[in-house]
């Protein structure tokens, strides 16, 4: 009894001790409240004003887990992560009891499924496809689902780790973004696109012009297949590239040639490009200093702006023409941009992908300059409607990242990514074990490629890019569906 006495006693002092000193945090919480003058809600009301920031905080993973529905989220709904997520594990993605997805949704794409699709036996894979005939050494592409641009600093080492051993094990290609080329990337032994962004990272000279003796350098290593020049991408049209300095290591220093520790924000346009005849002397430069197939990546803005690029190349000739052109969508990217960007500039790839496939057909330039569709492609059904409005290969970042972990906690840009991707904190980087990831990343390319092929059986065709417009049907506003081909006429080439 005396034991039990002693013990409430003890309880009871501890309580009040307990209670003593959340009083007193809430008491210097007030008067710490009051006293600031940056927020007038924790100012008017000390201490209860906190829990609007907690609330706020706290909201979007709320909604992100309980309250939104499979096809509402955005930037990419449940419906999407949880297929990319169950292609990387190597689970089936055959579902039960019909569709979740509202087909009445105003350019809802519907393919039109063949009376009489070809028999199993006679269906193809799809071939592999030459890009640069022109260039010294030419680039034979075996996939049309490659890896697109997430440079190391803006994601981990474990990441691109994982990346390019799981583009090696797909039979992909891995680009590099603006970041510069990494032991990392060539660690796994998988094809390379080197972009060279505005700040030239990893081939810029001191005063970050483009340094012709590091570019042969870089072409040197026989994985590195292409070079892509960026204009402009998704995320942030008319803005460089920004890396926090929380996030500039001193390797990554290093491999971009930048200072340690420093906000690195890229120029918002290559300095020595004006216009498009100056761009064309850009391509026409890399391609002779590396002898590899060189293009271009921009984010559309408008179709004079682009005529104003075929007209150049009409006018000197195919020779100078780029050999690729990479169109990312204007819907935003893996990259951290400001608000306005990333919702309001730059044309998205529905719109932009049928106008400049029809351009670039009526110049005659179909077999010249091969299109790459970037934007939000993360599922089979995406891929396959950019393969039958004209592009020749697709790329995507963010679902690759799905299939290493990512949660979208929102948190790229601030070093604090709980999944290891983008965070360079070797706490969170620890959750990313290379060996399992690149398993993941391979096995999600893998899917993609095969349910793109049955979409294109199922449409009467024998492998994915001869789809055509015609084997799209677009969800109009009235609720009828129209043929793609008669919403966006195709030019004959294609």
């Amino acid at each position: 009894m005396g034991v039990a006495m002693y013990a409430l006693q003890f309880l009871a002092v501890l309580l009040v001790a307990v209670i003593g000193l959340v009083l007193l945090v809430a008491v210097g919480l007030g008067i710490a409240d009051r006293l600031q003058t940056s927020d007038a809600i924790r100012r008017n009301y000390p201490v209860l004003g906190r829990f609007r920031g907690a609330f706020s905080t706290l909201g979007e993973f709320f909604r992100q887990y309980f309250f939104a529905m499979d096809r509402e989220e955005l930037p990419f709904n449940r419906a999407q992560r949880e297929w990319v997520k169950r292609s990387a594990e190597g689970h089936g993605n055959t579902v039960a009891f019909g569709s979740t997805r509202n087909t009445a949704i105003v350019g809802t794409p519907i393919f039109v499924n063949a009376p009489f699709p070809p028999l199993d036996n006679q269906f193809a894979s799809s071939e592999p496809k030459v890009i640069g005939p022109g260039a010294r050494v030419p680039y034979t592409a075996t996939s049309f689902f490659n890896l697109s641009g997430m440079s190391y600093g803006a994601i981990s080492k474990p990441a691109v780790r994982a990346l390019s051993k799981g583009a090696k094990r797909a039979g992909i290609w891995m680009n590099t973004g603006e970041g510069g080329l990494s032991p990392y990337h060539l660690e796994g032994g998988c094809d390379i696109v080197f972009q060279i962004g505005t700040a030239k990272y990893g081939v810029r000279d001191a005063t970050g012009a483009l340094d012709e003796a590091k570019l042969r350098e870089v072409a040197a290593h026989d994985t590195v297949r292409m070079f892509e020049i960026k204009l402009s991408q998704g995320a942030k049209p008319g803005k460089g590239g920004i890396l926090p300095g929380a996030k500039i290591t001193p390797e990554i220093a290093r491999i971009r040639g930048i200072p340690v520790g420093q906000d690195s924000i890229s120029p918002n346009r290559h300095e020595e490009v004006d216009d498009w005849d100056d761009l064309l002397t850009l391509i026409a430069r890399v391609r002779e200093v590396t002898g590899k197939p060189t293009g271009i990546k921009m984010c559309v803005g408008s179709e004079e702006g682009v005529v104003g690029l075929f007209d150049a190349v009409a006018a000197r000739g195919d020779a100078d023409a780029p050999d690729f052109i990479t169109l990312d969508g204007g819907e935003g990217g893996t990259g951290a941009a400001p608000m306005p960007l990333i919702d309001l500039v730059g044309m998205s790839i529905r719109e932009a992908l049928p106008m400049v496939a029809n351009l670039r057909n009526a110049y005659g330039l179909r077999d010249r300059i091969l299109l790459v569709a970037s934007g939000k492609l993360v599922n089979p059904g995406d891929v396959a409607w950019a393969l039958a409005t004209g592009a020749d290969f697709v790329t995507n970042a963010r679902g690759f990242m799905f299939a290493l972990g990512c949660i979208q906690a929102l948190k790229c840009n601030r070093n604090t990514c709980p999944t290891g991707i983008t965070t360079h904190n070797p706490r969170f980087q620890a959750g990313l074990v290379v060996t399992d990831k690149e398993v993941r990343v391979a096995a999600y390319a893998k899917e993609i490629i095969k349910e793109v092929e049955t979409i294109a059986h199922s449409v009467g065709v024998a492998e994915p890019r001869l789809m055509r417009r015609s084997h799209v049907r677009v969800v109009q506003p009235d609720g009828r569906s129209i043929l793609m081909s008669d919403l966006w006429p195709q030019h004959p080439l294609r």
